[in-house]
């Protein structure tokens, strides 16, 4: 029996099909009652068990405030989290519907009113999840990861020591020590929770209505964090202006400046993530450590 089989027995499922294998391994599942969910088979050492159920007493917390993100489902026993003989912790979760903004590397071929009305409802959505999040009472086992100025550019940032990447050119390594140092004096602003990984694979759309997902990255961090992850995947494309003003429209903000900073300080983690990752000879090294110098040359004393 494989870990994914011994985990959706747990939930009386059947494994429809691999979703994805990166951080956790995510499945499809079907359940008893017809319905899908998301099998996830948390990937050992990323996140502690407390910090897995953190993340699902958020998410549920934010499901019942009427917010579209995955609530948790209980396998058989009650429980939202079980342990499987492999060492590895098992969670499923609601399935929403729609189809990713985007995917990384892919350019958008929708036409650009139509994304520009989504980045606007995906700064809207962002700001209900912050709000919704500051209404909510932590409770006192609560753990997450602080994505604050140490976790981003300190000296042992949760991704790595990012200026260390083994493939990076001289210059290149040059340009992130600089950004590295830019960014400790400028990153400000309101802490909370975030979401951290507001990739577009981590937003699906379904018409005009969006959903959030992939919550295994959450943690303490500066709001507009989140803002500048979402902007990172088309931080290179020639319509990048109009999209970080209308997800900066529709979540209430205008600090362009502190958005931009945010953009490097996630493209900078990103070279970091690939480092224990990816084989030595995949290419997104390369080209995760070209955006970010980048980024980090289109920000002011950057670079």
């Amino acid at each position: 029996m494989t870990s994914a089989e011994e985990a959706a027995r747990h939930w009386d499922g059947r494994i429809l099909r691999l979703i994805r294998d990166r951080e956790n391994q995510v499945l499809e599942l079907r359940l008893p009652s017809g319905r899908r969910a998301a099998l996830r088979l948390h990937r050992a050492g990323y996140q502690s068990e407390a910090a897995i159920r953190s993340e699902l007493w958020w998410c549920a917390e934010l499901a019942r405030a009427g917010l579209p993100v995955p609530a948790a489902l209980p396998a058989d026993d009650g429980s939202l989290l079980v342990a499987l003989s492999d060492g590895r912790h098992a969670s499923a979760i609601a399935w929403i519907e729609g189809e990713p903004l985007g995917e990384a590397a892919q350019p958008d071929t929708r036409p650009l009113p139509v994304v520009l009305d989504l980045y606007h409802a995906l700064g809207v959505l962002l700001a209900r999840v912050h709000q919704a999040t500051d209404r909510l009472t932590l409770p006192p086992d609560f753990t997450r990861p602080r994505w604050d100025r140490d976790g981003l550019v300190g000296e042992t940032p949760l991704w790595g020591r990012f200026w260390e990447h083994p493939v990076a050119t001289p210059d290149q390594r040059t340009t992130l020590i600089r950004a590295r140092d830019a960014l400790r004096e400028r990153l400000t602003g309101e802490v909370g929770l975030i979401h951290a990984d507001v990739l577009r694979e981590n937003v699906l759309a379904s018409g005009r209505s969006l959903s959030i997902i992939d919550f295994d990255d959450s943690g303490f961090g500066f709001r507009l964090h989140d803002l500048g992850t979402a902007l990172l995947q088309t931080v290179q494309h020639p319509e990048h202006p109009q999209l970080r003003d209308a997800l900066m429209a529709g979540y209430g903000t205008s600090d362009t400046a502190m958005v931009e900073a945010f953009i490097l300080a996630r493209s900078l983690a990103s070279v970091g993530w690939t480092m224990p990752r990816l084989a030595a000879d995949d290419p997104i090294h390369r080209s995760h450590l070209a955006r970010a110098v980048f980024c980090a040359r289109r920000l002011p004393g950057g670079g």
